[in-house]
């Protein structure tokens, strides 16, 4: 009764009369809970415990267990080094051994004196709130215990309640009062006065974005809750009553000040410091040393710059992830409120480097890109992700599309990103099929300059009588007889439409989306799905795709045939402890390990090495053998049409890297073949930096059924009279197509 009628008192607007009628009935409250603080101990215990027994079991789940929102950390894979945190509200929970003991006293002094005297309800203290804000005029103090504004916390918090329910925990209604005084009441007859105070300085917020101690900590001093000093302490202990109005960031700091001075004061009334100490402590400046708690993937900026495009891809796959909720919405709730750790598969070193040379091709105001991304084999853990871009929602220029600022996924693809042609990478896909089918590395075909072949010709292909015929690109070197190896090594166009049409074109598509290549392009799905047998040109790279997904298919063919999905965590912990069931690689074995020992072998060719049957004899990046320093490595370069782009994959056991040289926004802005090199040198280098340390792993040797004789005569086929042919290549079409039959 007491509270019902001190809760309307302090309600009402307060006039003249009203403050004189309120001293009146202060007097008469006051004889009130005389008669009660009278009452036998006994009687006002059982009383008490029949309440709390009753309520207990009725209070909000959110009360019982503690559901606040927290933020999420993301770290890279050394569990140290921070990307960025997500959250909604900014708090993070920690013990109370992890507060420093002066904080504990302060926010006791400023709030609830008697907090370790009351049963969660201080009538004492309602009371003498009431008198000093009717005799001062004002609000000075307050009626609440720290228990009971614990609760209203929690209620205008809780995630699991409706915006409207949240609201309603803090109207200023009697109903909403008395319900405050109960919850309070119920729980301080199961939970311990260390608990709740831990839980309270955990929720409570501190003005500028800061909920919770630790939160305000950092974001105030730049410090953590454990190594506050006395006057910080006081300071933030402070700031609860009135946050905004009070922040010396951002209110007012001559407000703070005397609000420091006030909790001193208060601390040593209650004998938790000395009249000297607090003396000292008010003399000392606001020494603010504040920082911002970073929020989302465009908070990765400076040191870190270009670090968003991997926690973007991260975010991308959380929200595609049935272990934080049903729905899109539940699982960002998650991220956001979550409050988990998650150790992500990013290597900083591997990062850095990938970042310096994704820059040092082209700049950042250069409307070109080299998307770069680093994969591990066996695992698919992302290790880096890199492009001349800033992860930023900043305007560009007018005419700029996606440089220098962009937020678009364009090293993992998806949104409006398809991705790029990568050219010649894609002959690795034909090998594969071809070596499935059983045909060993040592087969052989005389190729000609150009390839009259059974597919029509589009608008803008080589066309011979109707039919693409497709060309080398450099005659000289490439055209005569080849093998797997040096038609690999040498990037014979023709050799390899010749092996396509022997395996199949489908069965090479079918190969490339088994080892992850996704067709994003609308175009290129549907030829996919519904003409990869006449799909001719698909050996040569023209479906598009991204740096990811090609490092993670070459990736595949380093692991020995294991493919693993691409995975950008490494494990997700949340706030107790409880290590959630994701992160872990997902692999499983897509090629028999000899195939992709033999296509390794010839893989060896592109980069100047030697296979282990000594058929490479030229490649089109042999300056990786030199930065990597004869250390085996494999790979192959690509060129579009025109080069349009130039791509480079290299691999080693331990590392698979991709990059593209293109206009994500200009398809018609022909990169040129001159980048080809730095492209080469920028993938190298990167793959240099993720073996540094490593033991160095040797390739495997595939078995002999799958080299075959190298010396064996070529088996002579219709198509091999047209490398010998003088006649014009329609004629030679037409004798071929004719013995065909």
């Amino acid at each position: 009764m007491v509270a019902f009628v001190a809760i309307l008192v302090t309600m009402a607007t307060p006039t003249p009369l009203s403050r004189l009628f309120t001293v009146l009935l202060t007097g008469v409250l006051a004889g009130l809970v005389l008669a009660v603080v009278a009452l036998p101990g006994n009687l006002l215990l059982g009383f008490a415990a029949q309440a709390a027994l009753g309520n207990y079991a009725a209070l909000p789940d959110a009360l019982r267990t503690p559901a606040t929102p927290q933020r999420s950390y993301l770290y890279a894979n050394d569990g140290k080094t921070l990307i960025t945190t997500f959250y909604d509200a900014n708090r993070s929970d920690v013990t109370l051994a992890e507060i420093a003991p002066v904080m504990r006293q302060a926010i006791v002094a400023a709030e609830d004196r008697r907090f370790y005297e009351h049963g969660g309800v201080d009538l004492r203290g309602m009371l003498r709130a009431l008198v000093t804000n009717v005799t001062e005029g004002g609000t000075e103090q307050g009626g609440s215990t720290l228990t009971m504004q614990y609760v209203r916390n929690v209620l205008k918090t809780d995630p699991s309640r409706t915006a409207e329910e949240r609201a309603a925990a803090t109207e200023q209604t009697v109903g909403r009062k008395l319900q405050e005084v109960r919850y309070a009441n119920s729980l301080e007859q199961r939970l311990g006065k260390d608990e709740i105070l831990n839980r309270y300085l955990n929720i409570a917020y501190f003005g500028s974005g800061a909920y919770g101690v630790a939160a305000a900590s950092q974001r105030y001093f730049s410090t953590a809750p454990s190594e506050l000093t006395l006057a910080e302490s006081a300071l933030l202990a402070g700031l609860v009553q009135a946050p905004e109005a009070y922040s010396p960031i951002d209110g007012d700091a001559d407000a703070a000040l005397a609000r420091r001075a006030y909790v001193l004061d208060a601390m040593a009334e209650t004998g938790a410091i000395t009249a000297a100490q607090a003396a000292e402590a008010k003399a000392e400046p606001l020494g603010l040393h504040p920082s911002e708690q970073p929020n989302g993937c465009a908070a990765t900026a400076g040191e870190r710059d270009g670090w968003g495009f991997f926690c973007d891809y991260l975010r991308r796959w959380w929200l595609a992830q049935p272990a934080f909720g049903d729905t899109v919405a539940e699982r960002e709730q998650a991220l956001r409120r979550g409050g988990y750790t998650v150790v992500t598969t990013l290597d900083p070193q591997i990062q850095a480097t990938a970042q310096k040379q994704a820059t040092s091709v082209y700049g950042y105001d250069n409307p070109r890109a080299l998307p770069i991304a680093a994969v591990e084999p066996g695992t698919g853990r992302v290790l880096a992700m890199a492009v001349n871009r800033h992860y930023s929602l900043d305007a560009n220029p007018d005419g700029q599309g996606n440089y220098p600022n962009t937020v678009n996924p364009l090293i993992s693809g998806g949104g409006s990103v398809a991705g790029y042609q990568a050219g010649s990478t894609f002959k690795l896909f034909t090998m594969l099929a071809a070596l499935e089918s059983g045909r060993p590395l040592a087969t052989g075909f005389d190729a000609p300059s150009r390839l009259p072949t059974r597919y029509p010709a589009g608008a803008d292909d080589s066309s011979c009588g109707g039919q693409w015929c497709p060309a080398n690109a450099n005659p000289q070197w490439m055209d005569g007889y080849r093998m797997m190896w040096d038609g690999f090594g040498r990037s014979v166009n023709t050799y390899f439409v010749w092996l396509a049409e022997q395996v199949g074109p489908d069965k090479v598509v079918e190969m490339a989306q088994r080892l992850g290549i996704t067709f994003r392009a609308e175009s290129d799905a549907n030829f996919a799905e519904n003409n990869a047998a006449d799909w001719g040109a698909f050996t040569l790279g023209v479906a598009a795709t991204t740096p990811l997904d090609l490092a993670n298919a070459y990736a595949t063919v380093a692991a020995e045939g294991t493919y693993c999905s691409p995975v950008p965590v490494v494990s997700v912990t949340a706030p107790d402890g409880e290590r959630l069931p994701v992160g872990d690689p997902s692999c499983r074995q897509v090629l028999d390990p000899d195939v992709a020992r033999a296509a390794t072998d010839a893989a060896r060719c592109p980069v100047g090495q030697q296979s282990a049957f000594g058929q490479c004899n030229g490649g089109t990046a042999t300056a990786v053998d030199r930065i990597l320093d004869g250390r085996p490595v494999a790979g192959k370069t690509g060129s579009s049409e025109r080069a349009a782009t130039e791509t480079f994959v290299g691999f080693t056991p331990q590392v698979a890297v991709a990059g593209i040289a293109a206009n994500p926004d200009d398809p018609t802005d022909l990169v040129g073949s001159a980048v080809q090199a730095r492209v080469i040198d920028a993938v190298a280098r990167i793959i240099a930096t993720a073996v540094d340390g490593q033991p160095e792993q040797a390739f495997t040797a595939p078995s002999r059924a799958l080299v075959g004789d190298p010396h064996r005569p070529v088996e002579r086929d219709p198509f091999a009279d047209r490398s010998q042919s003088t006649d014009d290549p329609l004629s030679t079409f037409r004798r071929w197509f004719q013995n065909r039959g």
